[in-house]
């Protein structure tokens, strides 16, 4: 099967590119590469690419990801976030070939008090979120054989991410003060990329080399277990840093302090977890808890020592 993989580079394309590998012949592309690329601003790029490379599957883990600067910047994030996955799912369809693509919980207005189903009613608080909950739209109208799935609190060994900056932080200063009342899942990137890996496997025909759903279309919720807050998650890394001789024992104290003061130019929910039942009910599969699995991120970290 051949899987097109858009966000080559990208924290979450980084490593679908190496869990995708033992399916097909993954062509992983993006603004730069070449000869093949893809720019999801402009539509006559994605047709382009898309048409030209005739994949069975295409696998979308780039996105306008900016949460505050969209704020300013609504036009772009409309086209990359909104508009896009819709031009991906028209062009899928001239193929037959199907779609996964990633989208956020950012979706939801976080005023629930228990993890969010997939059916709940979604309610974005900024134009981040409302421009996603466009591109899950667009892709669904289409109607071709599709996966979406939401994450929440991405983190990795590479890109941007919170993780990787509060390891920066806490070996720059003194002290820091972090958000206590934001409840979520920090997940993994490596393990969405596996978890990924799977749903595609299940839906994999090998005889006529295509991915087929079947009636699992849809939209799926995908984070690790569990739930936590940014100062909990970040002493998490600051203990766990310190055991693997990242840190220094002097690294940065941490102060909990509520999100009103620290205010952003997006609004963030303040209940981002959501149920994964619905996952293992129609793919047999579920996520480890977050702190083992930042355990593990930890322990690449600390065996690789890789520089920030």
């Amino acid at each position: 099967m051949r899987i097109l993989l858009i966000g080559r580079e990208g924290q979450l394309g980084w490593e679908l590119r190496r869990t995708l590998a033992c399916l097909g012949e993954v062509i992983a592309i993006d603004r730069t590469s070449r000869p093949w690329f893809i720019d999801l601003s402009d539509p006559d790029s994605i047709r382009a690419a898309v048409r030209g490379l005739r994949p069975q599957l295409i696998v979308n883990a780039a996105a306008y990801t900016g949460v505050d600067v969209a704020e300013k910047e609504e036009v772009l994030a409309t086209m990359i976030n909104g508009v896009a996955p819709g031009i991906l799912a028209e062009t899928a369809a001239e193929l037959g070939a199907g779609l996964i693509h990633y989208s956020t919980d950012y979706v939801f207005s976080g005023e629930a008090s228990q993890p969010y189903d997939e059916e709940h009613e979604t309610a974005p608080l900024g134009v981040y979120g409302r421009t996603k909950q466009q591109g899950e739209v667009a892709i669904e109208q289409v109607g071709i054989p599709h996966l979406i799935l939401r994450t929440a609190w991405v983190y990795g060994t590479r890109g941007h991410n919170f993780l990787l900056t509060m390891l920066r932080l806490m070996g720059e200063r003194e002290s820091l003060s972090i958000v206590s009342d934001q409840q979520g899942a920090p997940s993994w990137s490596r393990e969405i990329a596996e978890c990924t890996a799977f749903m595609i496997a299940q839906c994999q025909n090998r005889e006529a080399d295509c991915f087929e759903v079947d009636n699992r279309s849809g939209i799926y919720h995908l984070t690790n277990s569990g739930r936590t807050n940014w100062y909990e998650f970040a002493q998490a890394i600051r203990k766990q840093a310190i055991t693997q001789g990242l840190l220094e024992e002097s690294a940065a104290k941490l102060k909990p302090i509520l999100g009103s003061e620290y205010p952003t130019p997006a609004q963030r929910p303040s209940w981002s977890v959501l149920s994964n039942q619905k996952l293992k009910a129609e793919f047999g599969l579920q996520m480890p808890d977050w702190q083992q699995s930042l355990q593990l991120c930890m322990d690449e970290l600390g065996s690789a020592k890789i520089p920030r």
